[in-house]
């Protein structure tokens, strides 16, 4: 393929898209920025992106390709080396028998064209693809785990040939360059790359299961080196501090790392199982700093109401749901809105999960008896406005939490129940007061969360007829079924059809009859008049609201569904 040698800035001019100035101005930065003359102009505005890479396209007779649509397969843009990806900025698009397409931002550079026809063994053809969507897509389908065999291969030869003393590694300083420290890296770079919530090690008889949650779903990895386990849990107990000769009793511990621009709070947890120790990893990525609650996706009406309970001087406000539902990144939230030089603020938590200035945070620490009670009852006397207690686990705690909303404070906790109207009734089943529950209560929000559709692969979905059946259950006065969608599955997402999470809410404000009732102890008599109650919706509604809307798809609704009939 005869290639073009063409100076873009030169072109640009030649084309009237932008003035002699304008690009002598450009290359002044362009040598003080380090970029390349293309990026330089379009940050001084002389010209826009799509119509740069589109004049470039023309020029060059090639096709300009938008890579948000492009069906990219993982093991066709594989077939060039990562780091050959990035020195290049270049993408696989396409495989033939005779050629390749390759997208490139940059396809004037001839010399990177001779190199990856000699990577990739076969002629190239080349398209222009943008900056933004090339990073995108590269950090999409450049996962790391044909790396983490590699070194885990790597890391089980080592076991097998020598009998090495693990217990060195405690004292051992040059580790830079050990199998088991760059496997572990490795790992912790993948799961920051794919914004995993958790990572789960676990040892079988023949193989190890490496597991990540991402959007609330596990992905895994298995590894058939099953000598390696030992030695990452023992790297990992290091790390935490914790005891590496007990593998008998569960041990929980943290760490920090650092990958790239993200500083890491690893939460560790092991455990011992048949074929030796479970490790489940909790990442806090804390340069992602906290959620304002006008960001979190709330409904505006529920946003509104949730910060006037907020802003009460007194009372009890609870936001429950199952674990991973979102309760301690909505009290952040909150506690972000309260931080005022005003107001003094104490929290116990169980674990710390984020550092706020201003704010007195105490970890719970059941060894030495500072439980969540204890620390309450100290906390009363250090002349608190709000308390914040990361849960209700016992009578003790509630009763505590209750009456300091009563004498004057303002009080944030959550607990574990499905939905806004069963919370009440379960303080009064951990042995609360009825009347200190209807004197103190002032609301509920309960949450979920639920995975967004992929909006690069969405698609109509026509439901069954069960789903049919169900759905004008809910709505019997709709004439006609709305519109649903789901993801097919793409690079984006990584085939699974959907890409981050959105919060379902369900708001519960104590109003007069509901404070009757919590009085009287009566549940029935509770929940009717929960449901009458101005703005109450339960959160089935919102789940279907967020499908009717395309947010989410109908198995996520039934999920949620499912989920609160438990």
């Amino acid at each position: 393929m005869a290639i073009k040698k063409i100076r873009l800035g030169d072109l640009l001019v030649n084309e009237k898209v932008i003035t002699q100035v304008q690009l002598d101005q450009a290359l002044v930065e362009q040598k003080t920025s380090g970029r390349r003359l293309g990026a330089s102009l379009i940050q001084l505005g002389f010209v826009t992106e799509h119509k740069l890479l589109g004049l470039l396209a023309e020029q060059l007779q090639i096709p300009f390709i938008d890579l948000s649509n492009f069906p990219l397969k993982a093991q066709t843009v594989q077939k060039l080396s990562e780091i050959h990806a990035r020195r290049y900025r270049a993408l696989v698009l396409e495989e033939t028998d005779s050629d390749y397409l390759i997208g490139m931002t940059d396809p004037t550079n001839i010399y990177a064209i001779d190199d990856l026809q000699s990577q990739l063994g076969r002629p190239v053809r080349t398209a222009v693809i943008r900056e933004s969507e090339w990073m995108n897509a590269l950090d999409n389908l450049y996962r790391k785990t044909d790396e983490i065999g590699s070194i885990a291969e790597e890391l089980d030869d080592a076991l097998a040939s020598t009998d090495v003393d693990f217990s060195l590694l405690e004292v051992d300083d040059d580790l830079e360059n050990a199998p088991v420290v760059r496997l572990l890296k490795t790992l912790f770079e993948d799961a920051v790359q794919a914004d995993a919530s958790d990572i789960h090690i676990e040892p079988e008889e023949k193989k190890i299961r490496i597991r990540q949650r991402i959007d609330g779903v596990l992905q895994e990895q298995v590894l058939n080196e099953k000598r390696i386990a030992s030695a990452l849990v023992l790297r990992l107990k290091i790390m935490a501090g914790l005891d590496i000769s007990e593998k008998r009793l569960p041990q929980d511990g943290r760490f920090q790392i650092r990958i790239g621009d993200h500083h890491v709070d690893v939460r560790i947890s092991t455990m011992p199982v048949a074929h030796g120790e479970s490790v489940v990893m909790r990442l806090l990525d804390q340069s992602k700093g906290l959620f304002d609650l006008a960001s979190m996706g709330m409904p505006s009406d529920i946003q509104k109401r949730f910060e006037n309970l907020i802003k009460k001087p007194h009372g009890l406000v609870l936001v429950t749901g199952p674990t991973g539902s979102g309760k301690s990144t909505t009290l952040y939230a909150a506690l972000k809105q309260l931080n005022q030089p005003g107001k003094k603020i104490i929290t116990a938590e169980d674990p710390v999960e984020f550092r706020l200035e201003r704010i007195n945070q105490v970890q719970v620490n059941a060894k030495i008896h500072l439980t969540f009670a204890t620390i309450l009852r100290s906390a009363l006397r250090q002349d608190p406005d709000i308390i914040l207690i990361g849960e209700m686990r016992d009578q003790e705690t509630a009763e505590i939490g209750l009456r300091a909303a009563m004498t004057g404070h303002l009080v944030l906790s959550t607990l574990h129940t499905n939905d806004a109207i069963t919370t009440a009734m379960r303080l009064m089943d951990m042995g609360a007061e009825p009347y200190l529950v209807a004197s103190s209560l002032k609301g509920v929000l309960a949450q979920r969360l639920v995975r967004r559709i992929c909006s690069h692969c969405k698609v109509e979905y026509k439901p069954d007829e069960n789903d049919k059946v169900w759905i004008r259950s809910q709505h019997p006065e709709a004439i006609e079924l709305p519109k649903f969608y789901l993801g097919k599955g793409c690079h984006h997402c990584h085939q699974t059809g959907y890409r981050g999470r959105v919060g379902l809410y369900e708001m519960l404000e104590i109003d007069q009859a509901t404070a009757d009732a919590l009085r009287r102890g009566d549940p029935a008599g509770f929940s009717a008049a929960a449901k009458r109650s101005v703005g109450y919706k339960p959160l089935l509604d919102s789940a279907l609201e967020k499908a009717i809307e395309g947010i989410t798809s109908l198995s996520e609704v039934l999920r949620v569904v499912e989920a609160a009939e438990d």
